[in-house]
């Protein structure tokens, strides 16, 4: 197994489709609904805040959608990714499994969020769009739009999460870098900022308040459209471009996954490693586990509810069918802003109500443990987020040990942390502290959702 430490595929062989996960599920999910009218949305009711062809995307349930040429020419830049084998980290556990890593860091944005921003900006831009506004927890997903939109010649303005904004300042200075304007949130350029602060005037922010600030700003003007980073199914569509190589390379080293794992925030890398291995579980029966490891301070899938709610804190978003915490919920300022959202994309949603996958939650020092011997075995710092898939990697080859088995399990390393070392330096002072929402707190979060099911 020596010459397959790192497994690279050919431009020739990088898939050229991205793949639907609707196409095979048992039980679709339940349609979006008007916030006001509580019907079920058209592509009319998105046409104002999407362009059309991703709003087609997000109600297909075509299985493969081809990837446009000029996407490709982009992808290839940084495609196919390299699928790892952690020897030396499965050295450094003493561990009899197999651990793999597909490694998506190495592109402009530092994360696997280039997948779907490159796809976005490409729509908008064909349609017409002008100017795209967004949202950022952590700042990959702005980095990645904010090259995506330069690029393709579109403005961007980027709400990244106050909390963020202030502990990430590389974050801002990278995506200023690639022509993008960066507001903390909550701010004063909307009234559902307005609205936050004067409510709490020190509001760290949320993914739910940027998303209310971005939507508020497309909606005014005709050329801007709005773009979000996860959670919706064409986001999750074209991060399956991830689980397809993984697939390909795994094969290739003679072997196939018994677990496959990804943090968790709103879905898309979870999903975009995850996917293509369900459906060959789905199709042909194979017997594979999907885990998705969420923060104990955000435990959505673990302790949320499965309910109708907002994507967003103001209510614009369609009321999505989903496992949420509720759309007022403040999560605690954890350092992996990419996984501080209140709620579970639709289709991760369904398929864990089916029991297709599996949601576990872990504190966030474990989470720098496993990530600081991961970048001491194998030389590379994962992001905050990344941590979290490999807290639960570790706990698949531990448990496996434990039962005297051998696991081949494989995890979507999503980012790299170069911009998160203050995080880290807090985890050598001992300063990163441990939080877990209570089950009061829970119950309390949920209590808030008004939306009936």
């Amino acid at each position: 197994m020596e010459k397959f430490k790192k497994i690279i595929l050919s431009e020739n062989e990088m898939p050229k489709q991205w793949y639907n996960i609707m196409a095979d599920m048992p039980n679709k999910p339940l349609p979006p609904l008007h916030p006001a009218t509580k019907q079920p949305v058209g592509p009319e009711d998105l046409a104002a805040v999407f362009p059309m062809e991703l709003i087609k995307q997000e109600v297909s349930a075509e299985r493969y959608i081809d990837i446009p040429d000029e996407v490709l020419d982009l992808y290839m830049k940084f495609r196919p990714s390299p699928l790892f084998r952690a020897t030396s980290l499965e050295k450094a556990l003493g561990t009899k499994s197999k651990i793999y890593y597909k490694y998506e860091g190495g592109n402009y944005s530092g994360s696997h969020k280039a997948n779907t921003a490159i796809a976005q900006a490409y729509y908008n831009k064909q349609e017409g769009v002008r100017r795209i506004t967004t949202e950022t927890g952590a700042g990959q997903w702005g980095s990645a739009m904010s090259f995506a939109c330069n690029h393709f010649g579109l403005e961007l303005l980027v709400f990244m999460v106050k909390v963020s904004y202030n502990q990430k300042p590389g974050r801002k200075l990278l995506m200023n870098t690639y022509n993008a304007k960066v507001v903390p949130s909550p701010s004063t350029l909307t009234s559902a900022g307005r609205k936050i602060l004067e409510m709490d005037p020190d509001s760290p922010g949320s993914l739910g308040i940027a998303i209310s600030e971005a939507m508020e700003i497309a909606a005014q003007d005709p050329y801007t459209k709005y773009s979000l980073g996860s959670v919706l199914n064409h986001v999750i569509l074209h991060q399956t471009i991830v689980g397809q190589e993984a697939m390909i390379q795994i094969e290739k080293a003679g072997d196939y996954p018994d677990v496959v794992i990804g943090c968790f925030g709103g879905g898309s890398n979870f999903s975009g490693i995850g996917f293509p291995f369900l459906r060959e579980k789905l199709q042909h029966g194979k017997n594979v586990r999907l885990v998705a490891v969420e923060p104990s301070s955000c435990p959505k899938l673990t302790k949320g509810k499965f309910t109708y709610d907002f994507g967003d804190t103001a209510g614009m978003t369609p009321l999505l069918p989903m496992y949420t915490l509720g759309h007022n919920f403040m999560p605690d300022k954890i350092h992996a802003g990419g996984l501080r959202y209140h709620g579970a994309g639709v289709l991760v949603s369904q398929l864990l109500k089916d029991g297709f996958i599996e949601a576990k939650a872990k504190m966030q020092r474990e989470c720098f443990e496993g990530a600081v011997l991961f970048a001491r075995t194998e030389g590379i710092l994962p992001a905050p987020e990344s941590s979290y898939a490999i807290a639960g990697a570790l706990d698949e080859a531990r448990k496996a040990d434990l039962e005297g088995v051998s696991k081949t399990i494989l995890f979507n390393l999503s980012g790299h942390g170069h911009f998160d070392i203050s995080a880290y330096e807090k985890y050598f002072e001992n300063n990163l502290p441990d939080h877990e929402l209570t089950a009061a707190e829970v119950e309390n979060a949920i209590s808030k959702i008004e939306v009936p099911v």
